[in-house]
């Protein structure tokens, strides 16, 4: 059987957040509010909660999401006690950190998008995330590499409910014994495995020794070069490939 589409995760399998980015927001709003900000998970969802106002879903387009964030910063500095300007300096948040160069990619990805395009691949994205997931990689040049965009915003569901990877395979006109999966975490890798996707765990550390675990989408590649189907080891991360413990396919 030869696979015809790959779907691949966002955030930190094919971008991550600038750091840059991060320092500037961290370090303004310290300055603003005299204290160090700390933005836990938990915190930040709350943020999400209250800048939604009770709208379900949160957004439905890029201009419902502009101005939702435009609300999720005006919040944050409330949250940090800075009284003065709200407006203004929410809007110099919004307009720092939404979709401006606030996601990098990693280094490997063009040449990756770029092997599984020539040779015929279906390629779409799959991310828990909002309406701008698309506008995000545009953004970032390799939205050309890509057909399909579902984001959980606009489908109603999150990975890894089976909603959101059908929505995917729907969009790409194939079935998930057709398809290969990458995520950086594994619940979710897990989760496409157990739609019928060959799915990945992205760890790029190389500590995670787990069978299906990759550190570089190169080995996605090295993957189908060989020819494997299924594959019941793992690969070795010093350069040797697919385990022999593997079987091989058509």
């Amino acid at each position: 059987m030869r696979f015809k589409a790959v779907f691949f995760d966002r955030d930190n399998t094919l971008t991550y957040y600038n750091p840059q980015k991060l320092a500037w927001r961290n370090e303004t709003v310290a300055a603003w509010s005299g204290k160090p900000l700390d933005l836990p998970y938990e915190k930040m969802m709350r943020l999400f909660e209250l800048a939604a106002e009770g709208r379900s879903p949160w957004y439905r387009d890029l201009e419902d999401e502009r101005e939702f964030f435009r609300r999720y910063y005006r919040r944050l500095l409330i949250g940090e006690g800075v009284q003065e300007d709200l407006d203004a300096r929410a809007e110099l948040l919004f307009h720092e950190l939404w979709c401006n160069n606030d996601r990098l990619v990693y280094d490997e990805v063009p040449e990756v998008l770029q092997y599984f395009r020539e040779k015929g691949y279906r390629l779409g994205v799959i991310s828990d995330t909002s309406p701008s997931l698309e506008y995000t990689l545009q953004q970032l040049g390799i939205a050309k590499y890509f057909t399909s965009f579902t984001a959980s915003s606009l489908v109603g569901a999150m990975k890894p409910s089976p909603v959101i990877f059908n929505a995917a395979l729907q969009a790409q006109g194939v079935t998930a014994q057709e398809s290969l999966y990458v995520d950086d975490y594994k619940p979710e890798a897990d989760g496409a495995r157990e739609q019928g996707f060959t799915a990945f765990l992205l760890d790029r550390s190389g500590k995670n020794r787990e069978p299906w675990t990759i550190s570089s989408l190169h080995q996605m590649v090295d993957f189908v070069k060989c020819g494997f189907v299924k594959h019941v080891g793992r690969y070795s991360n010093e350069g040797k490939g697919w385990a022999s413990n593997t079987v091989k396919g058509a």
